[in-house]
């Protein structure tokens, strides 16, 4: 790919001249949708739409860029300090519900700090530089996971607002520690409610048990989707250890049973007991063995493809696919596996209803991919 690279008031502004950026593939065999390369990137995570089409997409390293809708030019209206290492880096990023109005963004990422590493919440607006471009300002810090532990993996750090737009919901991996799932105390291993400013929710159903006042359930692995559907029902992916990957409907002051069931074994070969009847922990609506690596999560309101409108859509990232769930109310059943030929990081709908993936970078390339119908 050849760019163009422009230098305008402090920020990066790329232009993409060619390449197999924009082009659109026939549908391959087995693929019910066109695949059309819009943009290529450096290890992103994530990405969102604005109201005017334009993307925000995190890289691992800390960037945050700003990205036309043709995918054609990017500006980086954010460089973080992040702890990439491992599984860490910059990773989601939503805009508030009152964006509109407010340009509020909230992302989360990986730091280090006393006791080792964890996940942090922030928030900052996207507001004119003054120079034609923009740029994401008032960086602020609202929650970070407790506590913090040594190593590099299972940060998760996925957000989701409630449907009426007064919670955020944010996930923390356990961090590869199994038995903080289960701890009280801590945030590790747990779904969290939280208000917009990132203080503990009013109402919470654990913390009149002695719990920390954030959670809402508990039991999880490491969380790397989260999304609510139309009839406001929270769903919820993680991957399982040798095995077990999982889709939870969430449901407050549940128990989910990690590290203490899984549909699952341990990576040594140890059997974990898998999800029964009567064992005191919800079971997962769906589960998969051998594993999918579910990346992020997308449930589809859009019309493009009707026949898909209410279903779940998975990235997976050792399977290199795009997964559909069925959806039905409060169940679930797996639908489609398609072939991607790379680990799909991020999944999520664009305005006309077209379905955006993001490739994960290192061993993928790191393409931003645009289905669309036949």
């Amino acid at each position: 790919m050849i760019r163009k690279t422009l230098f305008a008031t402090g920020l990066l502004t790329t232009t993409l001249l060619a390449s197999t950026a924009c082009s659109a593939q026939p549908a391959a065999a087995g693929k019910p949708f066109r695949e059309t390369v819009v943009a290529d990137f450096d290890s992103p995570w994530a990405m969102t739409v604005l109201p005017d089409k334009r993307m925000l997409v995190t890289e691992k390293k800390g960037q945050m860029l700003l990205v036309s809708a043709d995918g054609k030019s990017r500006q980086t209206v954010a460089t973080l300090t992040v702890d990439s290492a491992g599984q860490g880096g910059l990773m989601d990023v939503v805009l508030a519900p009152d964006f509109a109005t407010s340009q509020r963004v909230y992302f989360s990422y990986s730091t280090a700090g006393e006791g080792g590493k964890g996940v942090v919440l922030a928030r900052g607006r996207l507001r004119p530089n003054g120079g034609g471009g923009e740029r994401l300002g008032e960086i602020e810090a609202l929650f970070s996971a407790r506590p913090f532990v040594e190593g590099n993996g299972h940060y998760s750090g996925r957000i989701a607002f409630s449907p009426d737009g007064k919670y955020l919901f944010f996930t923390n991996g356990e961090r590869q520690k199994f038995t903080p799932a289960q701890d009280p105390k801590m945030t590790l291993g747990k779904v969290l409610r939280l208000t917009v400013d990132g203080k503990p929710a009013p109402g919470n159903p654990l913390a009149s048990k002695g719990f920390a006042p954030e959670i809402w359930s508990y039991g999880h692995r490491n969380l790397l989707g989260i999304a609510f559907d139309a009839q406001g029902n929270l769903w919820e992916q993680e991957m399982g250890p040798k095995g077990g990957d999982e889709v939870n409907l969430i449901k407050p002051g549940l128990n989910y049973g990690w590290p203490n069931a899984s549909n699952g074994s341990n990576y040594d070969g140890t059997d974990i007991p898998d999800h029964k009847p009567g064992d005191g922990y919800e079971p997962p609506k769906v589960s998969w063995n051998p594993v999918i690596s579910p990346g992020g999560l997308m449930i589809y309101s859009g019309s493009m493809f009707p026949q898909w409108k209410g279903d779940a859509f998975i990235g997976g990232l050792s399977s290199k696919s795009l997964v559909r769930v069925h959806l039905t109310g409060t169940n679930a059943a797996k639908g489609d596996q398609w072939d991607m030929g790379a680990r799909i990081r991020e999944v999520e709908q664009g305005p006309d209803g077209a379905i955006w993936l993001l490739e994960d970078g290192g061993d993928s390339q790191g393409r931003l991919i645009k289905l669309t119908a036949n």
